[in-house]
Formats: structure tokens, C-alpha cells, sequence
């Protein structure tokens, strides 16, 4: 597939989309994190022992929302290199 030539205005709209795709990695990071630290938490202690289905739920989360975050971030990566980025002589 030919890749597009773009002028500025679209370079910098495409620049603004793979910001915007580290950032939503980063979120999907982050709750993976609050997921694992949050399901540990409730599993540790004691207090909490009525509720220790819900750490074992979001232990068992967690890398599922990592994988989702991982996965997602190099398709739209993967997609945005296909169509859009050009060679550095073209630019």
C-alpha cells in the first residue's frame, strides 16, 4: 500500500495521534498497577478477608488489562507506521 504524502497540518495531526496512543497505553499501565497493587492489598490483609474474591478477581485482572493496553498500543503503532510515516529523506 503506498503511504500518503502529508503536509504539515497532517503530520503534526498524526504526530498528535501516536501522543495520543502512549497515553492511552500509560492509562492502561496505570490501572494494571492499581489492579495488582489493589487485588494484593485486599489479599493481605486481614481485615479484608470478607472481600477476598474481589483480590483474587482483580489479581487475575491485571495482566489481562496489561495484555489489552500492550496489544492495543502496537496495532494502532503498527497502523499509524503503515499509512502514514514516511522515510526520513521524503520529509
Amino acid at each position: 500500500m503506498e503511504k500518503l504524502k502529508l503536509n504539515r497540518t497532517d503530520l503534526l495531526a498524526v504526530e498528535r495521534t501516536r501522543l495520543a496512543n502512549e497515553r492511552t497505553f500509560l492509562a492502561y499501565f496505570r490501572t494494571f498497577i492499581v489492579f495488582l497493587s489493589s487485588g494484593f492489598a485486599i489479599l493481605k490483609i486481614e481485615v479484608l478477608q470478607e472481600i477476598v474474591a474481589v483480590g483474587y478477581f482483580l489479581t487475575a485482572l491485571s495482566p489481562v488489562m496489561l495484555t489489552i493496553g500492550i496489544a492495543r498500543f502496537l496495532y494502532v503503532k503498527r497502523q499509524l507506521r503503515k499509512h502514514y510515516y514516511l522515510p526520513a529523506e521524503e520529509l
